[in-house]
């Protein structure tokens, strides 16, 4: 396993969610965490009590790559090197096929799909030069088969998966590993609004952030490129 201890990991949407319970726990486990997510106020009082030589907080947006680029710039002048990107940032759709419009597929390809092409392809040259740098994209188990009728929203993680396994190909000799981390149903207000579920028979953030710190400490000869997650049965598995 690769120490905590002096690396340096980006998680986009870290205010909330599954990137809020990634942050907290990479944090806990000693690494430097740079936090992007469009309202700064709210990563800075995420912050808070954390200790301030290991923390660095800087405006997302996945629309705009302007803001990938300074978010890379800031995290470098601040620690100095990069060592993982957790590309978690995301949004829903549950339109169909029959009324979805384009602005919509636009919409979530912009937060789901280029958005992390776009902070991948600014890390990359410091992911590469740390020699062990770790690729982690939150996609969903919605990347590996369809269950619903949720057209944008399973295209967008289909493609995060495919993006993972082209950053996998291209970093390799590198000393990049790229993972894609397929979760089912976690209990974040996302999936609240999405499924009948009972919150405690969902996968619980807290669980998936120790699965993603594990796969961001395993040695590069040791990687997964894949890890799909349930919290209920899955045919298809």
């Amino acid at each position: 396993m690769l120490a905590p201890q002096g690396r340096v990991a980006l998680i986009s949407g870290a205010n909330r969610g599954i990137g809020k319970a990634i942050a907290e726990t990479l944090h806990a486990d000693g690494w430097s965490v740079s936090l992007g997510a469009r309202d700064l106020g709210s990563l800075r009082r995420l912050a808070e009590g954390w200790d301030p030589t290991r923390v660095h907080c800087a405006v997302y947006r996945a629309e705009d790559w302007a803001t990938h680029r300074a978010w890379v710039a800031g995290a470098v002048a601040r620690f100095g090197r990069i060592d993982a990107l957790v590309n978690n940032a995301g949004t829903n759709s549950t339109a169909r096929i029959p009324d979805i419009a384009p602005e919509e597929v636009d919409r979530v390809f912009a937060v789901n799909v280029k958005g992390p092409l776009g902070l991948t392809q600014a890390a990359l040259p410091h992911l590469a030069a740390s020699g062990t740098g770790r690729v982690l994209n939150v996609a969903s188990l919605s990347g590996k088969r369809v269950r619903n009728d949720h057209v944008a929203y399973g295209m967008s993680k289909f493609a995060l998966v495919a993006l993972t396994h082209a950053t996998r190909r291209l970093g390799w000799a590198d000393g990049i590993r790229a993972t894609a981390l397929c979760p089912s149903f976690v209990d974040t207000d996302m999936a609240a609004g999405m499924n009948k579920l009972p919150a405690a028979e969902m996968t619980s953030p807290a669980d998936l952030a120790r699965l993603a710190a594990t796969l961001l400490s395993l040695p590069n000869t040791a990687t997964v490129a894949e890890l799909l997650v349930n919290c209920r049965l899955e045919d298809m598995l």
